[in-house]
């Protein structure tokens, strides 16, 4: 009945054209790019704006699961499940294998389609999955059409890991058997980030072709560990695989002469595109009704680049599914989804009966979206798409053909003719450049011969100029500039001064020397890219050592760990004490003679557990050995304990000894301005450094430290002579950060002080409007790519003229003090230790008072407060031996006892005392009620307790009896009277 009621309301929804909701299911991995995550959401909402007009159309909802584990498959399926249940029409994701396949076991017990964005070369089970990302063989032969037509007739291939390894396995097979040579090397077989060893490796092969083939994430720092190892120049050619290489910044590498070819699945200059990036990646901007202009359409293009391939099939993919479904809905005459019915919990046999009939759908139609033309093959691959084949050079990535996955590799223009170079070219002309003689940038050479015309220089910007002719073509002569000044603007003579006077006056073409490009100067003159870049930064005395504190020796522990070590040290001390006495094993027999003796003694006196602990501590033992198994759980990790608190403190202690404390006068700048010291500082007169705290903003520091620099003149001529102050004086000078590494390696009593007070170049000056200047930019930085400057400045600053003088005295690492968190395992393992301990002595100790009153059949309570009372005794070492009859001796005695104390004391004559009589005490057979009273005189006394010394059955003393004499007449007798 109620099954044809809601069938009824489901045929009056469908023929009203009741709009319904369905849910879309997105599951992404924690590790998954926010991106993809924003583009789910973006294209179901694009979807509902397009078919708003549409009565008939289904409106969708993004139900999103982004906290996915990878390694959990137990919730991926409860998570899949659930949303099952709730009632979802597709699944998009999730990324990593282990869960896709999950999710796919469920979606094809469901009949639920399963949208996939991600490489995935597995065979698919003919169920419900629809991959959007391109199949995998027919990406391999694009790499391979790609490879043929450079002609590479042998190349390496660097891969990341196992996924990579098979993604590129195909290229590899086909590569082979059209003969060429394939060497295949992992990029980082640890997964520490370091790829230098694979890639020093392959620098020493001599081989000049690779394909890359790795994630996006570590792409940009594979490329820039590939320049550092010297492989990237015009000698080497590279084919990077991943189709997102084209939104990593690869303008690093366009000026070495790399050839770099790439592919790409998204192509940035199509206006769809460019759409949908600047809705999805500009969303926040404001939609202001104003002309495009170029900048407009820059930022579009910006936009599109950065659209990886995964976030840009999400977009295809929900649009693609989207229009199938409203496809289906009108081509059925049953209900396609009803919100009532649309569930189906996993612990359920129900499927969506529409669900095989959409997947079929999907893959018989195609869609033309962000990635181009989509079409699938009967198993649900990707098998039409096209591929845009990119070259990088000097101007950047330029387009040179397409590869199509029905028609192949179709190259419009190779990449030597991707670019023209229209500048003029500076072979054979001849400059006049003006130099300082500054270290190092230009110095006389030191030889004995006589040496003529440009022979005479060496130096950083003389080999610097000598790199760029060589790359250009052209032809340089020297002239020095005798006083060293770069040039600064006379406002009485309205001219320049210096090199860029020179410059100017057309008495030099170029000017090369720590040459600062400033804003000022780059009015009255041209630079080139900066070759170095640098700061002003402060010169100035190493620290001296303090002398060594009166408590040195405690340094290697922090306070906390000190006073936690004392209180280990007492806790442990305790719980000996308190262990031994309750354990029953620690109450030994003093008598090892006798089998039963009357009372026991304990070792584990408060001051023997506190003479035990010291000397564990100490390291030297004593003679006390617990002899119980919680007695000696304790003393076991009090002796790691004190095994690990030596080690370490012994192990700091060196550290500590083998440290210098140095003591700063200054560590920045403000410290310098305070001047607590009286340091004097200074800069170089009328340099670029002088005018950047003289000019500086009124009110910062920086001006203030100029204000006392014209206040309190100490400024040098010379940088040399500002170095040589640094040396001999407390004075602190500034300085280029680069010319404070080559005095540091000279002086090695000198230190750099601080970071960076700003930022600029050293580039090399030349008249406004040079026609030379784009070369010689483009020069530089194909210079710093292909690390050839580096090169040289390691060559002038730590090598020749008396550097790397100071490289082996580094100064020694500061020593920091072991908190109590550093050793704070060996505390818990003692404390634990400790507890478990207490449960076992809890445990014995009830063991032997159910031994011992069964053994006496005695009640057990009463025998476990008679053990008590002896326990908290602790003014007695020695404890008397239970049994019936001592037991019930201490209840007479104690009844005796109360009616004594109430009986007056009457004081009885003193007997006389009888002679010495020397007689065995095997000869004494005193009577039953003698030897008791004997007993209870002598041994056990008003107390009840046993006198050492005495028999352990009779309570005689052993050996002879000897009678007191008469000063011993009030003293019990002792082991001592034998």
């Amino acid at each position: 009945m109620w099954g044809r009621i809601t069938y009824l309301g489901m045929l009056i929804g469908f023929v009203l054209g009741e709009e319904i909701t369905v849910n879309v299911g997105g599951l992404f991995e924690k590790s998954t790019a926010e991106e993809q995550q924003e583009a789910f959401v973006y294209a179901i909402e694009q979807v509902n704006a397009r078919l708003a007009d549409d009565p008939e159309a289904f409106k969708f909802a993004p139900m999103v699961k982004n906290e996915i584990d990878e390694d959990r498959p137990f919730n991926i399926l409860k998570t899949t499940c659930d949303m099952l249940k709730t009632g979802v029409v597709a699944f998009l994701g999730p990324n990593s294998f282990n869960n896709i396949n999950i999710v796919q076991s469920a979606c094809d017990t469901k009949e639920i389609p399963h949208l996939i964005t991600r490489w995935n070369n597995w065979p698919v089970r003919h169920g419900t999955e629809i991959n959007f990302y391109p199949h995998p063989p027919l990406l391999a032969r694009a790499y391979f059409d790609i490879v043929m037509q450079w002609g590479w007739e042998t190349f390496t291939l660097l891969y990341e890991d196992d996924e990579s390894l098979v993604r590129t396995m195909n290229l590899v097979e086909m590569a082979k058997e059209e003969g060429i040579t394939v060497q295949i090397e992992q990029l980082d077989y640890e997964q520490t980030g370091n790829y230098r060893t694979a890639l020093k490796k392959m620098k020493k092969s001599d081989q000049r072709f690779f394909v890359l083939d790795c994630s996006v994430d570590i792409l940009q720092e594979v490329l820039s560990q590939l320049q550092q190892v010297g492989l990237m120049n015009d000698n080497y050619n590279y084919f990077i695989t991943n189709l997102d290489a084209h939104t990593i910044d690869l303008s690093a590498y366009k000026y070495g002469g790399t050839n770099i070819t790439g592919i790409r699945l998204v192509n940035p200059e199509r206006e769809l595109v460019q759409q949908v990036a600047r809705e999805l990646f500009a969303q926040s901007q404001e939609d202001d009704e104003q002309e495009e202009g170029e900048a407009d359409e820059l930022l579009d293009l910006f936009l599109a680049t950065q659209m990886k391939t995964e976030t840009a099939l999400v977009v295809d993919a929900v649009n693609m599914f989207a229009n199938t479904l409203n496809e289906r809905k009108k081509e059925s005459s049953v209900p396609v989804v009803n919100n009532s019915t649309h569930s189906f919990p996993c612990d359920e046999v129900n499927s969506w009966e529409h669900g095989l009939s959409v997947v079929n759908m999907l893959k018989s139609s195609s869609y033309e979206g962000v990635t181009g033309l989509t079409k699938f093959n009967t198993e649900g691959y990707r098998s039409e798409f096209e591929l845009g084949v990119f070259f990088l050079k000097e101007g950047g990535i330029v387009e040179i053909g397409s590869w199509n996955s029905s028609k192949g590799l179709n190259l419009t223009s190779l990449p030597s003719q991707a670019f023209v170079d229209n500048e003029d070219s500076l072979r054979n002309q001849s400059f006049v450049v003006i130099i300082t003689l500054t270290e190092p940038y230009g110095m006389l050479r030191n030889e004995i011969k006589p040496l003529l015309g440009n022979d005479r220089y060496e130096g950083f910007g003389i080999d610097l100029i000598q790199k760029l002719s060589e790359m250009e073509g052209f032809n340089y002569t020297f002239i020095v500039r005798e006083d060293k000044k770069n040039g600064n603007f006379d406002p009485v003579t309205n001219k320049w001064t210096g090199m860029i006077g020179d410059l100017l006056e057309r008495r030099a073409d170029l000017a090369i020397t720590d040459f600062t490009i400033t804003s000022d100067r780059e009015e009255a003159v041209d630079f080139t890219s900066p070759f170095m870049s640098l700061g002003i930064s402060i010169l100035f005395r190493k620290p001296e050592n303090a002398p060594p504190s009166f408590f040195s020796f405690a340094d290697p522990f922090a306070p906390d760990t000190w006073m936690a070590l004392v209180v280990s040290f007492f806790v442990v001390s305790i719980a000996l004490f308190v262990i031994g006495r309750l354990v029953p094993d620690e109450w030994t027999n003093p008598f090892p003679c006798v089998q039963e003796p009357e009372y026991l003694v304990n070792q584990f006196s408060f001051f023997n557990s506190v003479w035990f602990t010291t000397g564990s501590l100490m390291a030297q033992g004593s003679e006390i050995a617990p002899i119980a198994m919680s007695t000696r759980m304790v003393a076991g990790m009090w002796w790691f304990f004190c095994l690990i608190i030596v080690a370490s403190y012994t192990a700091n202690l060196a550290a500590f000894l083998a440290t210098e404390n140095p003591v700063e006068l200054i560590t920045d700048l403000e410290s310098l301005y305070e001047n607590k010291h009286g340091i004097k500082y200074g800069a170089k007169e009328g340099g670029a450094t002088h005018r950047f705290f003289t000019t500086a903003e009124e009110g910062t520091l920086f001006r203030k430290v100029g204000q006392y620099m014209i206040d309190h003149p100490e400024n040098v001529k010379e940088n040399d002579e500002g170095v040589l102050r640094a040396v001999n004086e407390k004075y602190a000078f500034f300085m280029e950060s680069t010319s404070i590494e080559y005095a540091v390696q000279r002086h090695c009593t000198l230190k750099q002080y601080g970071g960076l007070l700003d930022e600029k170049g050293y580039g090399i000056a030349m008249r406004k409007e040079s026609f030379y200047r784009k070369r010689l930019s483009l020069a530089i930085l194909k210079l710093q790519s292909s690390g050839v400057i580096d090169e040289l400045k390691r060559k002038w600053w730590q090598e020749r003229r008396g550097g790397g003088q100071c490289e082996g005295k580094t100064e020694a690492s500061d020593a920091d003090p072991l908190k109590l968190v550093n050793v704070q395992g060996c505390f818990f393992v003692t404390i634990y230790g400790t507890i478990l301990a207490v449960i076992i002595v809890i445990m014995e100790h009830l063991l032997y008072v159910v031994k011992v009153a069964k053994k006496n059949k005695l009640p057990f309570t009463k025998v476990f407060m008679a053990e008590l009372r002896v326990y908290l005794d602790f003014n007695s070492d020695s404890k008397p031996v239970i049994t019936k009859e001592s037991l019930e001796g201490n209840s007479e005695d104690q009844e005796n006892s109360q009616e004594v104390v109430e009986e007056p004391v009457v004081e009885e004559p003193k007997a006389k005392l009888p002679e010495p009589v020397l007689e065995p005490s095997k000869s004494l057979e005193p009577s039953k009620s003698r030897s008791k009273e004997k007993r209870s005189r002598s041994a056990s006394g008003a107390n009840g307790k046993i006198t050492p010394g005495s028999n352990a059955s009779t309570g005689r003393p052993y050996g002879f009896v000897i009678p007191p004499s008469p000063r011993d007449t009030n003293r019990p007798a002792s082991a001592t009277d034998v």
